[in-house]
């Protein structure tokens, strides 16, 4: 059982404001900013090279807990920017030929459809949607019907940013396994607010962001490349972080993850992320499950008892991520009244369909996490 008491006095942020975009950027709590703040105060007190050499062994321990937090291999982690170049670095990794296709979601995160967009038109791709089941999520039966051997790339969302819903991924990770190709799944939405194993869900590649549901800091996320996947994509570019120049016309390449990192990064950042890790797999990520979609429940129940709501999530398993529309007022308006109560809700982005279906209207997005309450989602309900 969670002590929230507790875990909301680890955190300054609720003393300030409601807080309902964790889909966006959740609050921090104490000892993810303590970490960094020690950490930027080393650098500028002995300089940036001599505190990274000092925090060696804990910056080391940063992969060990990711790695831990997803089910994974540490030598199977890189940290990056953020979780976008995360992605890229594998979708644009994969050795692709011409004429391979690639298999993806309708409700796919804006950046990510855009780079599919891209890659068919500069390297010849074949990009095929699979269609929503009745539920709304990746039909099962469509990949198991599709699935071929020119199929390169599986590439889904495990949570959309908009949608409520949680996709299938161990059962997409099944099939496309026994096919052969690839599986790049964007953990976005999912990491620190389920239970991630990439052992279960069975995928090649995994991206994932420090700064929504795992309450890390903004500017980094992570990459899981499996071991056996290693081989199969290409990074983007090498530097002496993942390469070693080892005479006039030659290199040689990490043989790990970690070859898909470049040199320069925050120090501060990444001993964030690890603390932030530390911090979910401290609480249990089943427990953090429990609690985040039995929240989300009781908000979607509770907005269907107002005049005019109307809830849009799908999904036979649904996430913490609540949308919702309210007849005869503007959803961007929602938004600015709540925040001027210190309700903090988003206005879910626009949404182009991938699969040319017709585009959502605007959408009041409000993403619960652990450290919410009851009385605040009363709060939200009312100042509607």
């Amino acid at each position: 059982m969670l002590d929230i008491a507790r875990l909301r006095g680890e955190t300054p942020g609720c003393a300030e404001v409601v807080h309902f975009n964790n889909a966006g950027a959740a609050l921090q709590p104490r000892p993810v900013l303590d970490t960094i703040r020690a950490h930027l105060d080393a650098e500028a007190l002995m300089g940036g090279y001599e505190a990274a050499d000092a925090a060696t062994d804990r910056l080391t321990g940063a992969y060990a807990s990711l790695a831990r937090l997803v089910g994974a291999h540490p030598d199977e982690i890189a940290i990056t920017e953020n979780a976008t170049r995360a992605w890229d670095t594998a979708f644009y990794g994969t050795r692709f030929r011409p004429g391979d296709r690639v298999l993806t979601s309708a409700s796919e995160y804006g950046s990510n459809a855009i780079a599919f967009l891209h890659a068919a038109r500069d390297r010849g791709l074949k990009v095929e949607v699979l269609p929503d089941d009745e539920h709304g999520q990746v039909s099962l039966d469509a990949l198991a019907a599709t699935l071929d051997d020119d199929v390169r790339l599986v590439a889904v969302n495990h949570v959309p940013t908009h949608d409520g819903l949680v996709n299938p991924v161990a059962e997409i990770g099944r099939l496309t396994r026994a096919s052969g190709a690839l599986f790049l799944v964007d953990a976005c939405q999912s990491v620190g607010q389920l239970a991630v194993d990439v052992e279960e869900i069975d995928c090649d590649f995994l991206s994932a962001t420090g700064r929504k549901f795992l309450r890390g800091p903004r500017g980094v996320g992570f990459l899981y490349v499996r071991r056996a996947a290693l081989e199969r994509i290409a990074p983007t570019f090498l530097d002496d972080r993942s390469a070693e120049w080892t005479g006039p016309d030659s290199y040689t390449m990490r043989d790990d993850a970690r070859r898909f990192e470049s040199y320069e990064r925050s120090a501060a950042l990444q001993l964030g992320l690890g603390a932030a890790a530390d911090y979910a797999l401290a609480l249990g990520t089943e427990e953090i499950e429990r609690r985040v979609t039995a929240l989300a429940e009781t908000l979607r129940s509770a907005l269907t008892e107002v005049p005019g709501v109307t809830v849009h999530d799908r999904g036979a398993r649904r996430s913490g991520i609540v949308t919702f529309t309210r007849q005869g007022h503007a959803s961007a308006d929602i938004v600015a009244a709540l925040a001027r109560q210190k309700i903090n809700v988003r206005l879910s982005a626009q949404t182009y369909r991938y699969d040319g279906g017709a585009t959502p209207p605007p959408r009041v997005r409000a993403s619960v996490h652990y450290y919410n309450t009851e009385e605040e989602i009363s709060r939200l309900v009312e100042a509607l």
